[in-house]
């Protein structure tokens, strides 16, 4: 019997094509970090529990949220993915880190730079770093 692998490349490009990405470290729980930033951007963060990307290692089913703000009228985009459940990282390049944020904007390096900017600026997080997504080999991992 022949096993098909799906070719995620396009989808992956299309992606993260006007995107970028800010890596956070921070040992706030999820629903507490959005809360702030909620607060702090004047946004609107909200977890659709279908949208949980789930990995399966060995016999543990891994899951990890997602956190979702669509900027009115536009098709521009904020995601906020937890990337560890318990020890396991979603992506096993960042281990570091605890959070991303994908920028899907008109601008996403001048918003990216601008949001890790004020990132730094709330005491409870100690790492706000703009990430390359070349630098990333599990980008599979973040398609929503």
């Amino acid at each position: 019997m022949a096993k098909f692998k799906l070719d995620t490349s396009a989808m992956q490009e299309d992606f993260f094509d006007d995107a970028a990405m800010i890596g956070i470290v921070t040992a706030m729980p999820a629903y507490h970090l959005c809360w702030l930033l909620n607060n702090h951007f004047d946004i609107e963060f909200v977890r659709e529990p279908e949208q949980n990307i789930s990995l399966q290692k060995n016999d543990t089913l891994y899951n990890f949220p997602i956190y979702q703000y669509d900027l009115p009228n536009s098709e521009q985009k904020y995601f906020l993915y937890k990337l560890k459940d318990g020890k396991e990282p979603l992506l096993p390049e960042t281990k570091q880190l605890d959070y991303l944020w994908l920028i899907q904007t008109v601008d996403p390096e001048t918003d990216a730079e601008f949001i890790a900017r004020e990132l730094k600026n709330i005491p409870d997080i100690q790492l706000a770093q703009k990430l390359a997504p070349d630098q990333l080999k599990s980008l599979n991992n973040l398609l929503v």
